[in-house]
């Protein structure tokens, strides 16, 4: 499938050669973690020992493995946080395992460099006693938690507050920042207050040469003859909700029983989301996989016609890029979402763009493109080309790379 060659083994030159990285994230595991893996790869071959602490997770549950040359340390967390007093108790004992680790790979084979991977706005506590060796702490942005906390309560107040102070914390503690598209890219600077020259983008393209295209799998459409695909967390926020509404409206209200939706993913809502599936009677035509290996994501991305993005229009999703949306552009197949900021930039001409946060909308742009398969060739291929030649991970190697030599005054 792979239109390049991938990350090399070895960068030209090795510019971060005798340089060594720490990266620390909090929410998935490595090397489930597409972005960070793709990362530290990327700093691994341009020369650079490079460290992981991140939590364990279904399937990756050893404290400490090494692949690809990349090492990596797992400390277990509780349960999955919901409400203020599971986060409190999350982050503490993440904070707790993050800076028992970090000292540990300091005084073993040191480092140059701490990358910071949010969310949440808290790594930065864990960087601070390393200034005094004088290692740079580099924050790697991926969400921005004051919008996400708001998307995902419905309410501002103490706790929104509070994000936005420890997001300033944070750019105030960073060398330099990376952002993950040109809104982040704003943020960092106007409410980050960093220089516009110290913030990077660096977007989560995919790695075109580890995405397998694989023949299409007919199980997945439970016999019928379409399918639209969904890949992603399953969580509050992400409009899985909306989803099922749009696909109750062409099931029960224009009576198509030739669509099938298959979702890929794993999260908090899985449970409720499966219930209220039920609920509208929707079983049979919709499909929850879980958090499943990379086999069955190639062969639902290989088979499904179209790919949905439900996320909702809100603050949060406007500015944020979702890889699921270059994922499916990465496999030729055209996309149905909200028109969002980011989601726009992203996909282009390769996306139909549903009025915001109405199902009915969706629905029937799902239902127009499933009816039109000229169309669909044609927006696929474009969002593959636009892929291919622009927002690929082959295309990040050179920002990813300046951030670093800027961190550590390597130009």
């Amino acid at each position: 499938m792979s239109d390049t060659g991938g990350i090399p083994s070895t960068i030209a030159g090795e510019p971060l050669a005798r340089k060594s990285v720490l990266i620390i994230v909090e929410n998935l595991p490595l090397p489930f973690d597409r972005r960070v893996w793709q990362e530290a790869r990327t700093l691994r071959a341009a020369g650079a020992t490079v460290s992981i602490i991140c939590p364990k997770g279904k399937g990756y549950d050893a404290s400490y493995e090494m692949i690809e040359g990349v090492h990596i340390h797992r400390h277990p967390l509780p349960l999955e946080a919901d409400g203020a007093a599971g986060f409190a108790l999350e982050y503490s004992a993440a904070l707790f395992w993050e800076m028992w680790l970090a000292w540990r790979i300091f005084f073993t084979r040191r480092f140059d460099v701490i990358q910071g991977c949010n969310p949440p706005d808290l790594i930065f506590l864990v960087a601070l006693p390393f200034r005094l060796f004088g290692v740079k702490f580099i924050f790697d942005h991926h969400d921005i938690n004051p919008e996400l906390y708001e998307a995902k309560f419905g309410k501002r107040g103490f706790f929104w507050r509070l994000m936005g102070w420890l997001e300033k914390l944070t750019f105030k503690a960073a060398d330099v920042s990376i952002a993950t598209n040109e809104s982040y890219r704003e943020i960092a600077i106007a409410r980050g207050r960093m220089a516009p020259q110290r913030v990077h983008v660096v977007r989560s393209g995919p790695d075109l040469s580890r995405l397998k295209l694989v023949p299409p799998q007919p199980r997945w459409k439970n016999g019928r003859a379409h399918m639209a695909g969904y890949v992603g967390v399953m969580g509050e926020q992400e409009g899985i909700d909306l989803l099922i509404n749009a696909a109750g409206h062409i099931v029960h209200k224009c009576g198509r029983e030739d669509i099938q939706f298959c979702l890929v993913g794993g999260g908090p809502s899985l449970a409720g989301l499966k219930a209220l599936t039920a609920q509208r009677g929707l079983s049979d035509y919709i499909t929850f996989t879980g958090r499943a290996p990379d086999d069955v994501l190639f062969e639902v991305l290989s088979t499904m016609d179209l790919g949905v993005n439900p996320d909702r229009v809100n603050a949060m999703n406007d500015k944020s890029t979702m890889n699921k949306v270059m994922e499916y552009m990465a496999y030729s197949k055209p996309i149905v979402q909200f028109d969002v900021t980011e989601g726009r930039f992203s996909a282009g001409a390769a996306s139909l763009y549903a009025a915001a946060n109405d199902p009915v909308d969706m629905a029937e742009k799902i239902m127009a493109l499933m009816d039109d398969p000229t169309l669909r060739e044609t927006m696929g291929a474009l969002g593959r080309e636009r892929v291919v030649e622009q927002l690929s991970w082959q295309h990040q190697i050179t920002p990813l790379l300046a951030a670093y030599k800027q961190a550590l005054k390597l130009d």
